[in-house]
């Protein structure tokens, strides 16, 4: 891998950790020249991480400068509807395709998502995402997956957005032990409807923490 490829990687990520966690607020402009200053990376790997971002529709890119995407209703919706089939066809798959490998894994992140404190909000939404890219690996589907990870970063911003105060994930750690018990036992169809109804309980407390904010 040449550098100027990792220098450009590193960028993205840091780029993107800071637009997820509200740093650089959504609708806000972005100050490319400082962002090359503040990470110290190569000026052209700022740009060429921008358009990455672009692509997943967390940054736009006009004619008149950069911003950071907005978040509205609509977009709720529609990001709601996405995840809702295209998680609940990852779950199906993991039914029938999951290894031994894949199970321990996913018992593993169920277990530790059960010790972790329920007031620890951050680490229980780090656990749950960590459970939803592993049953995505375990459809072994690499475009699958490759989409639902572009997703999972849509729904943690989403998730600083209506607040991390937000009192939805601790009821995650009995729906991931009901879809877990589903794979486990090679039950498709089971396991798809627990997922959707997972991600719509997700959804759900996210467009009521948006329309109590008024945004």
């Amino acid at each position: 891998m040449d550098l100027k490829r990792v220098d450009t990687e590193r960028a993205y990520h840091l780029i993107r950790e800071k637009i997820i966690t509200l740093e650089l607020p959504p609708g806000s402009p972005v100050d490319v020249d400082q962002l090359i200053q503040e990470l110290e990376t190569a000026p052209s790997s700022v740009p060429e991480a921008l358009k990455l971002l672009a692509h997943e529709g967390l940054v736009s890119l006009p004619p008149d400068g950069v911003f950071v995407g907005e978040i509205s209703l609509p977009d709720l919706q529609q990001l709601s509807e996405l995840r809702s089939l295209l998680e609940g066809f990852a779950a199906r798959l993991a039914a029938r395709r999951a290894t031994e490998d894949d199970l321990d894994v996913l018992s593993a992140l169920r277990e530790e998502q059960a010790q972790v404190p329920r007031d620890d909000v951050r680490r229980l939404f780090d656990v749950d995402h960590k459970f939803h890219r592993a049953i995505a690996r375990a459809a072994h589907n690499d475009y699958l997956a490759q989409v639902l990870d572009r997703f999972y970063g849509l729904s943690l911003r989403l998730w600083h957005l209506a607040g991390p105060e937000m009192d939805v994930l601790a009821g995650a750690v009995k729906e991931h032990l009901e879809l877990l018990t589903a794979i486990q036992a090679g039950e498709s169809e089971r396991a798809e409807s627990i997922m959707r109804q997972h991600i719509g309980v997700f959804y759900d407390h996210v467009l009521r923490a948006f329309k109590e904010r008024g945004d």
